[in-house]
């Protein structure tokens, strides 16, 4: 009976709201912060599984599934006299990601327009988690009976356009981190041993550029020729000039005065994730003299058998995947202390709440409490969002932004990878250098 019941209270703090989960194992938190952290948590597991297909090893395995390989008739176009298992890691993520996607798209279109935890829709979003686990396993075994065709080539140019967006979220949240790092060094040199601060300030900032200016020199090394490889030398060099040039607007003056807090140690983290995105972008040049990780894989090509599968899973991959997983844990931890990025990412820091955390703290109980029954402090539907695309980034980095060529018999790195990352890359400075120059172009808005 004992047994019975600890089952039943297992059960319902599965399948009920999120503050059940923390009942007594946890520090009191809010509940909105709960159910963040544990869809969070669907991701990093869909994100876990993808890893573990691609490895090599797992994925000559795959094969043994029933209907993923010779069973479907083809494998992404290619007749099956063709090696499918030369495919089917690149195959099984996809459909991973795929699944993935659904499944936020679903949570963003239910959760649309709610307003507060009175909401009888926002029971869904913090609560019934174990049915929510099935329902993701529902889709992703569903995904894997896609039927192959043009599944995969269409499906990719849908992960360039996610992943080209949540790039752009990654370099907001980074922009912000800058900007709030900088400013409490600065406050704590004010208010306490200011050369130890400064110094750190100063370390940290040449750290970040002595690795940027190594970095520029092993891509003009490694990725460019004397002769030829003109894309590279173009791309990287632009880049150069533009880290440059905001580095310089940085510690200019009229910026200075209009916003004491800027520097160079926002202007150094911004150009050594520039290189970062310059170097994955490189890294996806579709021309073998000029791209030394170049692979291309195909079921007839003696390179597959020479060259360790490994290299399917390179050092720009595993850098994005560090990237992804600190700015995911950033849109579900915390809001941001700049209302204008709150106001751009749909958070708040909501006071309502505060009452239960309260009653929380004098009960003695280490739970999660309720702080959105006067008002959301997230837009649920946006998060969903924000993790759909977060799920085609990971998709895409797992892949190397691979697709199937023309033929459908080789997978290929295209141009399309290439110039989507310079892009975002443009991008994220020029939101930069309008963070510095939006006080003096806009003096009667308010930008503290």
């Amino acid at each position: 009976a004992s047994n019975a019941g600890m089952l039943s209270l297992q059960v319902s703090c599965l399948c009920g709201s999120a503050p059940c989960l923390l009942c007594g194992c946890c520090p009191s938190a809010k509940n909105s912060t709960v159910s963040r952290l544990l869809f969070t948590f669907f991701l990093f597991l869909g994100t876990l599984v993808s890893i573990i297909m691609i490895i090599p090893g797992v994925e000559k395995e795959l094969h043994k599934l029933p209907g993923f390989c010779e069973g479907s008739g083809s494998v992404l176009g290619v007749q099956t006299h063709v090696d499918c298992r030369s495919f089917l890691g690149h195959k099984a993520v996809y459909r991973m990601g795929f699944a993935m996607a659904a499944f936020f798209f679903l949570f963003a279109v239910i959760m649309v327009c709610v307003r507060s935890s009175k909401d009888p829709r926002a029971a869904v979003q913090n609560g019934f988690w174990f049915l929510k686990f099935l329902v993701l396993v529902g889709i992703t075994v569903g995904a894997f009976y896609i039927p192959d065709g043009t599944f995969t080539s269409v499906w990719f140019y849908f992960g360039v356009v996610g992943s080209f967006l949540f790039i752009l979220i990654q370099l907001v949240l980074l922009i912000d981190f800058a900007h709030s790092w900088s400013q409490l060094w600065l406050r704590n040199a004010n208010e306490g041993n200011a050369k130890g601060w400064y110094a750190a300030l100063c370390i940290v900032t040449f750290i970040f550029y002595a690795t940027s200016v190594a970095a520029i020199v092993l891509l003009y090394v490694y990725y460019t020729k004397p002769e030829g490889c003109t894309e590279g030398k173009v791309l990287v060099s632009i880049n150069l000039i533009l880290c440059l040039i905001v580095s310089a607007v940085s510690i200019l003056p009229k910026i200075q005065d209009a916003q004491p807090h800027s520097g160079l140690l926002q202007a150094s983290l911004i150009t050594l994730y520039t290189v970062y995105v310059t170097w994955s972008a490189l890294a996806n040049v579709p021309i073998q003299t000029c791209n030394p990780t170049l692979l291309v894989r195909n079921s007839t090509s003696s390179a597959t058998a020479t060259q360790p599968l490994t290299t399917w899973w390179d050092a720009p991959s595993i850098v994005g995947l560090i990237i992804f997983i600190l700015c995911t844990l950033f849109i579900s931890v915390r809001s941001s202390d700049h209302p204008q990025v709150n106001k751009l990412m749909l958070t708040e820091e909501s006071a309502a709440g505060a009452g239960g955390e309260a009653a929380a703290v004098e009960s003695g109980l280490h739970r999660a409490y309720d702080n959105e029954q006067d008002g959301v402090s997230y837009n649920y539907t946006f998060f969903h969002l924000c993790l759909l695309l977060a799920a085609l980034y990971i998709m895409m980095t797992l892949t190397n932004w691979y697709r199937p060529d023309e033929s459908l018999q080789v997978l290929t790195s295209p141009w399309t990878a290439v110039w989507v990352k310079i892009c975002s890359s443009w991008a994220g400075l020029l939101l930069y250098l309008w963070t510095l120059v939006a006080p003096l172009v806009l003096p009667d808005r308010d930008f503290s």
